[in-house]
């Protein structure tokens, strides 16, 4: 906003934050980051929590809900006193440590500290911070609570207190949790409660723990869509691993989110991606503190160009410079949709969100499209090279949702114990699997027929997200793959799929020889490649040769 300044006959510019009740400290520290705008959250959501009130805010992610709440709460606390007055409570480890990086900038100014408690850390080290000057608490449930029973942490002097993400905290299980702390906090505080949706539980968290709260809803839907081209692929389960690796060849995405539906499966495609060469990393519950922050670290600097997470691990994920968002897996419901592709598109730039949509997700995503108000544009997997003789070189893997059965471990695939001894032949032509013969030996180790997958290398993505947005435009106008990416090959050129240079691994003249190949027919080198041949099954060792000798006589 320019004022005139008639003393000095000249315009200065005055932020906007400062009319809203924002001290010149902060709003000199905001502009330097280039924010002098307000988001409609931040407008709406500030001036009623510095007159005090308590406030349920009900809008998107990606919309500023953060500095809704750091910006009051910096105005309220006081650095000179030596204890905790406010906390804000999020969902995920990776919430809180965003949280708390955009905090300390602000803080900082005002000498104020900023500490995140999560799982993960070390407690003796999280102690002695806490005994420190920490003003500001971010923190997850379960460790917060860890805190509170040991007695290292009080919040008898909380006057402020934050419920982010709310519906995503009851969602998880949290809301014991999150209701005894709300119990050891000061009767006399002020608490805001912030949420994407409003389901009946946190309606009534909100009725049981606040007094008289302001109502701020801010429809966000397409604001938050609006700069997201939005696309369908349609696929099928068997082709979805091939569709996804030549979208993202297609596209080169400066930073990609992957989305999968499970732990298991965000780990599994990983895995492909990064043995077909792409830097790609997961992002899940089953890795350690230290793993996720090492990944995200690596993300945010651009060192990953894929990271495949699961929704509650990526929940509140904002990262620069994210310019496509892939759901492998079609998700549940709408908000988690915008949730996902709210991953991009952030901050007034632009982004691609690509769903990948077999038969059996039609339904979803046309009630996706009925609750945004719009139709995803729809593009066919063959459009970018995928197809029948696309898959005949690629580890071709069913989606018959198998890790999601009772009783199957999510460390391991397969078999990973003894086997029960078979009482009868296999049928002709079948293998262990129950696949047809022919295709039995096509991904076993060392035979890599039809990649077309590109190397990562330098050179393989543009530095910028501009610079990309424009190679990407231009393929896409082509409807078909983009040029092969510098240094993936002396030649070039682009080896066809379902096709073995002649005398390949595979045999002479690149035939399949005759026989009944070696290893393990899934493609997936591991013990149980010796079945029955003197290895860990029942077959092979003294176990099994000691029944085998039983079933003789």
């Amino acid at each position: 906003m320019y004022t005139l300044n008639r003393r000095n006959r000249g315009i200065y510019v005055t932020n906007r934050f400062e009319a809203l009740g924002v001290r010149s400290l902060i709003a000199e520290v905001l502009q330097k980051q280039g924010i002098v705008t307000p988001t409609p959250v931040q407008e709406q959501a500030i001036p009623a929590l510095l007159s005090g009130h308590d406030a349920i805010v009900q809008a998107q992610t990606g919309t500023g809900k953060t500095l809704a709440f750091v910006l009051p709460i910096l105005e309220v606390i006081d650095p000179r006193r030596a204890s905790v007055q406010a906390l804000i409570l999020t969902p995920t480890r990776e919430l809180a440590i965003q949280i708390t990086a955009e905090a300390k900038k602000l803080a900082s100014a005002m000498g104020a500290g900023v500490l995140a408690v999560y799982g993960g850390q070390d407690v003796a080290a999280q102690v002695h911070k806490l005994g420190g000057d920490s003003h500001i608490v971010v923190a997850t449930p379960g460790r917060l609570l860890d805190h509170l029973r040991r007695e290292t942490l009080h919040l008898g002097h909380i006057s402020m207190l934050v419920l982010d993400e709310a519906d995503q905290m009851l969602t998880m299980g949290f809301l014991n949790e999150v209701e005894d702390i709300i119990r050891q906090c000061a009767t006399q505080r002020q608490t805001m409660l912030f949420s994407a949706t409003m389901p009946g539980p946190v309606k009534q968290l909100a009725a049981n723990y606040m007094k008289k709260p302001v109502d701020i809803r801010i429809k966000t839907a397409h604001v938050t869509l609006d700069d997201i081209r939005q696309i369908a692929v349609e696929t099928t389960d068997r082709a979805r691993q091939a569709t996804l690796f030549r979208l993202i060849e297609t596209y080169r995405p400066y930073l990609a989110v992957v989305f999968c539906r499970t732990k298991i499966r965000a780990k599994k495609l990983n895995e492909a991606l990064v043995a077909h060469g792409f830097e790609s990393d997961e992002l899940h519950g089953d890795l350690t503190q230290a793993k996720r922050e090492a990944v995200m670290k690596r993300f945010r600097e651009a060192k990953l160009q894929v990271l495949v997470a699961t929704d509650v691990a990526a929940r509140g994920l904002d990262v620069e410079g994210v310019t496509h968002v892939f759901n492998y897996d079609v998700p549940i419901d709408t908000e988690t949709y915008i949730h996902r592709i709210g991953r991009t598109g952030r901050a007034g730039q632009s982004g691609v969100a690509v769903t990948l949509l077999a038969a059996k997700d039609r339904g979803s995503v046309a009630r996706i499209e009925q609750s945004i108000g719009q139709r995803l544009e729809r593009r066919r997997m063959e459009e970018f090279g995928v197809g029948a003789e696309a898959l005949s070189g690629f580890d071709v893997e069913l989606e018959d949702d198998e890790d999601e059965r009772p009783g199957r471990s999510e460390k391991t695939y397969g078999y990973t114990g003894s086997r029960p001894a078979r009482t009868a032949g296999r049928p002709a032509g079948r293998t262990a699997g129950g696949r047809p013969a022919a295709r039995a030996g096509a991904g076993r180790p060392g035979d890599r027929r039809g990649k077309t997958i590109v190397k990562a290398g330098p050179g393989t993505r543009a530095k910028a997200p501009a610079s990309l947005r424009e190679g990407a435009a231009a393929g896409e106008a082509a409807g078909a793959p983009g040029a092969r990416r510098p240094g993936a090959g002396a030649a070039g050129g682009r080896k066809p799929f379902g096709k073995r240079a002649e005398g390949g691994p595979a045999g002479a003249g690149g035939k399949k020889p005759f026989g009944k190949p070696k290893g393990n027919p899934f493609g997936k080198p591991d013990r149980r490649s010796d079945w029955g041949r003197g290895g860990k099954g029942p077959g092979g060792g003294p176990a099994g040769k000691k029944r085998a000798a039983g079933r003789g006589r």
